[in-house]
């Protein structure tokens, strides 16, 4: 193809554009555009006349953003090459662009799925839908707000919806609910959380008792020095007012949990960046009881000490964590689920030969975790290809099932244990 040099340059834009169209906000930028030195490099008028061509394009002939292309024949494929746990079928329950944090309302039969971007969704249960969520046939999904920052954090009782944004936690009354709009927040819990884009997406989790709100802030940074909620999980009133530090010296939680018997809050911990392949241990933290110190930064993560800080004395008593995965395997949702807990190990961004993607369950003996195993497994490739990154992780219906978030596929996985 002798022209192979000048079109390229051109394909590029476009390709560009409509994957920034279909990125639920999140604009993705090819390396070779993403430096670009003061003089203009060959081929850049062909690569913005591609960008142009394909604006003018979508001005005529709109694109729905909200919603990616129906995926499901690619969704099955993805499907019939993933592990699943004996005794699992697994399936699609719904695709929803950039999935993360889930919030189950079973007397509104449905989901809300957070995203780390504006959008907010609501996923309607496929058999209330009339379908059965198998075979790639889902639920409706239904986009109800694009008024956040960072939709992420996401919790629900009976009657009220809990949105943790970056920078503020509001809720909103769900009296008259359709699954088709939610409007404006009916009040503000709180407005004072860093607002900074930087760990910036909030995980939220409800008291077992439903009146108290657990929120992650993470840190603004890889590895530094914080202030204020920085690094924390807080607490706050479902009503609202000033929150309280739960616990501190942690660099960024992604997921919180309670333990179903005794109450006591779990938590995963992501480690510091760039000390290597293997260094640190990424967490998962056991709290008891309000107060406690996990570390950072003076730790990295685990008992790797940071090296910035590796002089300075610790000002306070560590507690070091339960259990722990190998380095950059980012592990974020966990649940509890019959004794044992699942975790979501997103996957690793920044190693050599990547690890994690997939979902673990965590055995525990004795109240305390000892083992991890496959869940559901085969997101990374012996190619180096991903399928997938688990996110979140929550129970559903009377049957056992377990939902399992993908903002790299754009899917809720459900898995249904066979009867």
């Amino acid at each position: 193809m002798p022209n192979a040099p000048k079109i390229r340059p051109f394909l590029t834009g476009l390709v560009t554009l409509w994957r920034a169209l279909r990125s639920d906000g999140r604009f993705f930028v090819p390396p070779r555009v993403v430096v670009r030195p003061a003089f203009v490099p060959k081929g850049a008028p062909r690569l913005y006349g591609g960008l142009v061509l394909l604006a003018v394009m979508v001005v005529f002939a709109p694109v729905d953003r909200s919603f990616a292309a129906d995926k499901s024949e690619i969704l099955e494929k993805i499907r019939s090459q993933l592990d699943v746990a004996d005794g699992f079928d697994l399936a699609v329950f719904a695709q929803v662009p950039n999935a993360r944090s889930m919030a189950v309302a079973a007397d509104l039969g449905g989901i809300f799925v957070g995203t780390r971007g504006r959008n907010l969704y609501f996923v309607t249960d496929p058999v209330k839908a009339g379908t059965d969520g198998a075979g790639g046939t889902a639920g409706t999904v239904t986009l109800i707000s694009s008024d956040f920052t960072s939709a992420n954090g996401v919790a629900y009782k009976p009657g009220t919806l809990f949105v943790a944004d970056q920078d503020r936690v509001v809720s909103f009354d769900m009296t008259g609910f359709t699954g088709t709009k939610l409007g404006k927040p009916d009040r503000v819990l709180f407005a004072g959380l860093p607002d900074k884009s930087h760990h910036g997406w909030r995980y939220i989790a409800l008291s077992p008792d439903g009146e108290t709100l657990f929120v992650a802030v993470g840190a603004p940074c890889n590895i530094c020095k914080v202030s204020g909620l920085e690094g924390t999980i807080i607490t706050l009133p479902v009503t609202g007012g000033e929150p309280e530090i739960y616990a501190s010296g942690i660099r960024n939680s992604v997921g919180l949990t309670f333990h179903p018997d005794s109450g006591d809050l779990w938590f995963t911990d992501n480690g510091g960046d760039g000390l290597g392949d293997d260094v640190p241990r990424e967490e998962l933290n056991h709290a008891v009881q309000a107060g406690g110190f996990y570390g950072y930064p003076w730790f990295a993560g685990n008992k790797t000490r940071a090296p910035d800080f590796k002089n300075e004395t610790i000002p306070h008593k560590v507690t070091f964590p339960a259990f722990t995965f190998n380095a950059h395997n980012a592990p974020l949702g966990v649940h509890f689920y019959n004794g044992d807990a699942l975790v979501a190990l997103h996957g690793s961004w920044n190693r050599t030969v990547p690890d994690g993607y997939k979902v673990v369950r965590v055995k525990f003996t004795d109240g305390q975790p000892v083992s991890a195993s496959p869940f559901l497994a085969g997101f990374l490739r012996s190619n180096g290809a991903v399928l997938g990154r688990p996110v979140d992780i929550k129970s559903y219906g009377k049957d056992g099932s377990v939902l399992v978030s993908d903002d790299h596929a754009g899917v809720i996985w459900r898995l249904t244990p066979r009867s």
